[in-house]
């Protein structure tokens, strides 16, 4: 029961309602807990479904055979990292498979585990039949080629859904950015699966083709980001996540496009333009993350007091 000299505390200690501040000193919005296993899980996710997409498109255009072999490795490879950093986030491995135990379209973090552990599976038999069928000659090729589609179509929504999923939530930055993340995250995702492609010794020309459209993108997202007139404390453009922000953009897309370009028939060129898109992609989830972290602890947003409408209400995070 709560006293009168009680009531009397409360009233002398409450404070008013300011927007750096929120009721009580508490913020209006849930922080993200992510570490850094979850931009990381996108980075890893996000390649490996790429490389299954490039994999199947190359099988079905009669490709070089190597080609074909080393995307399905890193979809497989991938997969099997991913899974691990998807559990070390959630903290125990039973919350995972909770997770499993129903589905519901409507929640992207029901359909990311569901995506996930099918794209796994196809995955995996893909590269398991492909060896089977050098090592032992069965003929296991049709088995191999068809779980390799069916990992190229799940390996599209692993490219993709990370930026649903982060839009998804009421984190004013991410609901800002609804429409953009899912292109934006499958553009950087085949990026980086053609620059590690290009570092295992592909050069074909068609790697560097897909290497500049998705460079030129990437530059087209970053010079959205920096025109856009949204609030003065946006972190895509303030304060360290922004620096971060402007890092990971630069190096994922206008450093590698300049450099194919300048260099279209230069091995060497292309390689470098690899090695900065990959260095870039990483950098650009990790600045997502921080960003919406930041973006949470910002009360002028929700509250519609920076000149602009409040971020619409959707389904928070839950771990």
């Amino acid at each position: 029961m709560i006293t009168e000299s009680r009531l009397d505390e409360l009233r002398r200690n409450a404070q008013p309602m300011q927007p750096d501040r929120g009721y009580y000193g508490l913020p209006l919005l849930k922080e993200p807990v992510w570490t850094w296993e979850v931009p990381t899980y996108f980075f890893v996710g996000g390649a490996a479904g790429a490389a299954a997409v490039v994999g199947a498109a190359a099988q079905v255009t009669g490709a070089d055979r190597e080609l074909v072999s080393d995307a399905r490795w890193i979809a497989a490879a991938g997969a099997a990292l991913s899974g691990p950093l998807l559990v070390g986030d959630l903290g125990r491995p039973e919350r995972f498979l909770n997770m499993l135990r129903v589905f519901k379209l409507q929640s992207p973090m029901s359909v990311g585990a569901w995506t996930l552990t099918a794209f796994g599976t196809f995955a995996s038999a893909a590269v398991f039949a492909q060896e089977m069928e050098t090592r032992t000659n069965l003929p296991v090729r049709v088995i191999g080629d068809a779980a390799a589609m069916l990992s190229a179509a799940t390996g599209l929504a692993m490219a993709t859904y990370t930026g649903v999923l982060i839009g998804a939530t009421t984190i004013p930055v991410w609901s800002k950015h609804v429409s953009l993340l899912p292109i934006h995250f499958g553009a950087s995702a085949l990026s980086s699966a053609v620059s590690m492609l290009e570092l295992l010794g592909h050069d074909e020309q068609a790697l560097n083709i897909l290497g500049c459209a998705a460079a030129a993108f990437e530059t087209f997202v970053g010079y959205r980001i920096e025109r856009d007139r949204g609030s003065e404390s946006d972190p895509l453009r303030r304060g360290s996540t922004g620096i971060t922000t402007r890092i990971g953009g630069a190096f994922s897309g206008p450093m590698p496009l300049l450099l194919r370009i300048a260099g279209f028939r230069s091995k060497r060129f292309r390689n470098a333009a690899a090695a900065s898109t990959l260095l870039g992609s990483l950098i650009t989830r990790f600045a997502w993350v921080e960003a919406g972290k930041t973006s949470s602890r910002d009360l002028r947003v929700p509250l519609a007091l920076d000149g602009r409408h409040a971020a619409s209400p959707r389904e928070p995070i839950r771990e």
